[in-house]
């Protein structure tokens, strides 16, 4: 049985038809598409809501509610932390080869929600199709909150009235 052969800028391998994800066994693969990789939905979350945060304009990830559950469950030890923090804000679905990406996200004032959500749609689809090589069908975005400059003063001045 002889096996496909393309011919792509004079790279003369075999064509398996098969996706690095899905891989093949077998001795006439590839050895990078012998077994099969599967990616969990808390790496695709991860990798995604990272890309989020670094577009400047994006304050924080998560709805009021699950940003104050999330730093409640911070300062529980053994919670998660940082790898919790990650992901708030951010849910996902992945199938074998493709992902969708859902995000709540608190903007900064006075910056173009517009911009900032296409700005994050294409740092998130580039991030986890680079890092994973799956296809992200889509990122729905949801804008929760508009993060005001005086609402920094406001947290500072409820944390001293705490009892330490």
């Amino acid at each position: 049985m002889a096996d496909n052969i393309t011919s792509v800028g004079g790279d003369s391998r075999p064509d398996t038809g098969v996706s690095p994800l899905k891989g093949r066994t077998g001795a006439g693969a590839p050895a990078e598409t012998r077994g099969k990789t599967t990616i969990a939905d808390g790496v695709v979350a991860k990798i995604a809501g990272m890309a989020a945060r670094e577009i400047p304009g994006i304050h924080s990830l998560g709805a009021g509610m699950a940003r104050a559950l999330g730093a409640v469950r911070e300062r529980v030890p053994g919670s998660g932390g940082a790898g919790a923090a990650a992901t708030r804000g951010v849910k996902v679905e992945v199938g074998e080869r493709q992902a969708a990406v859902d995000l709540d996200v608190v903007v900064e004032y006075d910056v173009s929600i517009v911009d900032v959500a296409g700005e994050v749609r294409t740092n998130v689809i580039s991030s986890v199709e680079r890092m994973t090589g799956l296809e992200v069908v889509e990122v729905n975005i949801v804008v929760d909150d508009v993060h005001l400059p005086d609402d920094e003063d406001e947290e500072t001045d409820s944390d001293e009235g705490r009892v330490r």
